[in-house]
């Protein structure tokens, strides 16, 4: 009964989406675009929103929320209508799983953008701590337990001699996060991989793989700073022994304050992300609800005020956005405006 009842409910949403055109809702009515998600792709939703406000005296500017990607999604798939969000925005891709609960909940045609690319960067405070990463570092240092055992090291220098005597300690995104998403992904599955015995494991174990290569100590040495990256900021700049993970842009935007630490030699900046040669790019992601674009004002200039704004050297760049390759920035212009649609085939 109960899945009939849901059932019943998203169609009369979507029906209330096709019938009031201008003016979606059931009861209510909302006159502003609403985009929930990623706290990393966050400040460039916010700034598109602002672009579109001045350009367009009579839209009124997008609602930006920074829920986290994982929170996002989850209000983004729970259905159609005025109650729920037309945008999510995402530090990682959509998930197979997310997408099967957003059609599950009568939300079928999604355009997926990738506005551009970010780096997961790792800093301290500007003269603070020094140090020459590796995701083999990186994962010895944070992990609940290291290739499956215990969890002993206390400074830096117990993972490798040529790192400081210096207590590890480490702000970081939480679990709701793309950003620790990608933080597992990119840095820690791959210093994980690099042990012989976790690639046995992951052929004959994978969820045992997942939790010993991807769970991250609990013990004080990772601090969770919860979806506000400036906090993250913050905490280094007050502290020079603190390491902070977040994403490139509030690198960045706060270069004054904080330093970025190289990976594998190589320096978070915008040229070495563009090229991938940084090991912690990521590409950043918007979706958005096709049912919504002729009953949401200004959903439809607001995906358009994204294209005039994400090519390299643009108003986004000038915030910490680094722009998609050419190939890929023009295929997401023709998403963004012709509004085609995913079949989900290539998630994972």
């Amino acid at each position: 009964m109960m899945k009939l009842t849901k059932a019943a409910l998203v169609a009369a949403s979507t029906l209330a989406l096709v019938a009031c055109g201008d003016s979606v809702g059931s009861g209510d009515t909302r006159e502003s675009v609403r985009a929930v998600g990623s706290s990393t792709v966050f400040p460039f939703a916010k700034a598109v929103a602002e672009q579109l406000a001045r350009s367009n005296p009579d839209i009124p500017s997008p609602i930006i929320e920074s829920t986290g990607t994982g929170g996002g999604m989850k209000l983004f798939c729970s259905g159609t209508g005025t109650e729920t969000p037309d945008m999510a925005n995402a530090s990682r891709r959509m998930k197979a799983s997310e997408f099967a609960d957003c059609q599950e909940n009568g939300v079928t045609d999604i355009i997926e953008l990738q506005v551009g690319l970010d780096g997961i960067a790792f800093a301290s405070a500007q003269g603070g701590i020094t140090m020459n990463l590796t995701p083999k570092m990186v994962y010895e240092a944070l992990a609940a337990a290291p290739y499956g055992g215990e969890q002993t090291t206390t400074n830096w220098s117990d993972v490798d001699p040529s790192l400081p005597s210096l207590p590890i300690l480490v702000y970081g995104p939480p679990t709701t996060s793309g950003t620790r998403d990608a933080l597992k992904e990119l840095v820690l599955e791959v210093g994980c991989k690099s042990n012989e015995d976790m690639k046995a494991l992951k052929e004959s174990d994978e969820d045992k793989y997942d939790q010993v290569c991807t769970e991250v100590r609990s013990d004080g040495k990772y601090v969770d700073q919860g979806e506000q990256d400036n906090l993250i900021v913050q905490k280094i700049e007050g502290n020079e022994n603190a390491v902070g993970v977040f994403g490139y842009s509030y690198l960045e935007e706060n270069a004054d304050k904080v330093q970025g630490l190289p990976m594998n030699g190589v320096d978070p900046t915008y040229e070495n992300i563009s090229s991938f040669a940084y090991p912690g790019a990521r590409p950043l992601y918007v979706y958005v609800k096709k049912a919504h674009l002729d009953a949401i004002p200004g959903l439809k200039e607001y995906l358009t005020e994204w294209t005039k704004m994400w090519e390299r050297g643009g108003p986004l760049a000038k915030i910490g956005l680094v722009a998609s390759p050419d190939d890929v920035m023009a295929a997401n212009t023709t998403a963004a405006t012709e509004f085609t649609t995913i079949d989900g085939s290539e998630l994972k």
